[in-house]
């Protein structure tokens, strides 16, 4: 019904327009159950800005470009923002699709569909290995910290963790929804508590020993707002290390768009959608700005120092000790392998979806159908894509066995970053189409001034990517990424080359 208004001159669009504010027509061939409520949506999304890079990985950002940190984290965060903004009003417009990368396909071309669907797929899919890989080492370092010894057993704890999160993901999407509310809660929690301790040992002018913490000993001070403004520099390490910060805090946020995956699964989705992405800058705010105004404030930015092999401290677990807790490192691990664990529980969500909606695409002869991966289960979830999508995580630990293959592994699961700027953009350039395009509408959820915003985000994306050759770790990945462009993203053009963007909206 749809694509007919779609087809009709502006007289019709207005029939559409009123058509948007129920997604029943829209619904017809949306075999998933709407079992996410608002605050699982909601919390999804603060999940997916929080990830496991806050709390262990800031203090090497911190270290590159001291205060000045803050702002690159808000730059960066203001640019996703505008991504979530084009991804929330395709969603809208559409509250149907599994993917919002089914609008590559729809207003860019199939090819580059193709490209993206798989390519997201294969990104998912490596991340997921190296968080159960995570998530093993972090459960590990948690009972390390009792005196507990179990890193013999990581393969067992990968599989177990990954049987019952795929459980979870099997049972129902309401299930999969509450597990996520309370990781976040967790997550959420710890911020909180860690912000709030900063301003009362700011308050009280705090003094603290001095401690010595993975191996690196750092001197005695006190909490102060000084320890942020005092001889402060834009790039006092240089600005070559301020550039090398932008890819740092940019995978940070990676996977922040997990939330527009839920919006065929979301209760009233047209009203909670919007709130959630438009909520996304103040996360970023207090989450991601707060937490690094915090810590900074407790421990000056010089302190944070690499040990003996590279690695740097976690910054919450330094700003605890400092408070005098004994038990920090505990805490600290607790809530890193929970934000773990839900980041290996929304890939295995998300994998589940893109897979399922490669299936839906693909011809009812494919090799993806007949193996039923187009399918939902009685609890209307894909579950065979999920499965299958598990099982390739959970090759994981047979691939750490194999020298060759962990090499090549780690060649790809760094450039599967890499690969992700690449669907960022075709993401914008899909929005920028289906504003010139029929199914367009005027009482959506626009993002304004987005011939402006589309072009500027296509820019900063590229930016990005050409910001990962001024550090020597991240120039293999980059070129990697760009060989899997040419590549992958030929074989796709070729096997597409007679197709066109056609389809629109209910078609």
């Amino acid at each position: 019904m749809a694509d007919r208004h779609s087809r009709q001159g502006n007289q019709d669009n207005h029939s559409l327009q009123s058509d948007l504010k129920t997604v029943d027509h829209l619904d017809q061939h949306n075999q998933m159950e709407r079992g996410l409520k608002n605050r699982h949506v909601q919390f999804i999304a603060i999940g997916g800005t929080i990830g496991t890079g806050l709390f262990l990985g800031s203090g090497e950002s911190i270290a590159l470009t001291g205060p000045s940190i803050v702002f690159v984290y808000i730059a960066v965060g203001l640019f996703m923002f505008i991504l979530m903004r084009a991804i929330g009003e395709l969603m809208y417009r559409d509250p149907s699709q599994h993917t919002f990368i089914s609008f590559i396909t729809r207003y860019v071309s199939p090819a580059w569909g193709r490209f993206a669907g798989w390519s997201y797929w294969i990104v998912l899919i490596l991340i997921g290995m190296t968080e159960i890989a995570a998530v093993s080492t972090y459960f590990v370092s948690f009972f390390g910290t009792f005196g507990i010894d179990l890193n013999s057993w990581k393969w067992l704890i990968e599989l177990v963790f990954l049987v019952g999160l795929t459980a979870i993901n099997l049972i129902a999407v309401k299930v999969f929804g509450e597990t996520e509310f309370w990781f976040s809660m967790i997550k959420i929690t710890l911020i909180v508590g860690l912000i709030v301790t900063a301003i009362v040992m700011v308050i009280i002018n705090y003094h603290y020993s001095a401690q010595t913490i993975n191996g690196v000993h750092t001197a005695a001070g006190h909490a102060s707002v000084m320890n942020i403004v005092d001889n402060f520099q834009i790039a006092p390490r240089g600005w070559k290390s301020l550039l090398m910060a932008f890819p740092m805090v940019f995978f940070a946020y990676e996977m922040i768009e997990f939330v527009g995956v839920t919006v065929s699964e979301t209760e009233n989705p047209r009203e909670i959608m919007p709130k959630a992405i438009n909520q996304i800058i103040y996360r970023v705010l207090i989450f991601y700005v707060g937490a690094l105004v915090a810590i900074m404030a407790i421990v000056p930015w010089r302190s944070f120092v690499p040990d003996s092999e590279g690695n740097y401290a976690s910054p919450f677990i330094m700003v605890f000790r400092y408070a005098g807790v004994d038990w920090a490192a505990a805490l600290v691990f607790f809530v890193v392998l929970t934000a773990a664990s839900s980041a290996l529980n929304s890939l295995l969500y998300s994998a589940g979806r893109h897979l399922y909606q490669l299936a839906e695409d693909a011809p009812a002869s494919a090799p993806l159908n007949r193996w039923g991966l187009g399918e939902v289960s009685k609890h209307k979830v894909p579950a065979r894509a999920i499965i299958i999508s598990a099982v390739m995580i959970v090759l994981s630990p047979i691939v750490s066995l194999i020298p060759a293959i962990k090499s090549a592994f780690t060649l790809f699961s760094s450039a599967s970053s890499a690969v992700i700027i690449f669907i960022y953009v075709l993401v914008l350039i899909a929005h920028y189409r289906y504003r010139k395009s029929p199914d367009f509408v005027e009482d959506g959820f626009l993002l304004k001034g987005y011939k402006f915003f589309d072009t500027v985000g296509i820019i900063f994306f590229l930016f990005i990517y050409i910001s990962l050759f001024a550090s020597q770790d991240r120039i293999i990945p980059a070129i990697a990424g760009v060989v899997w462009l040419v590549l992958f993203g030929g074989y796709c053009l070729w096997r597409h080359r007679n197709d066109k963007a056609t389809k629109t909206i209910g078609a």
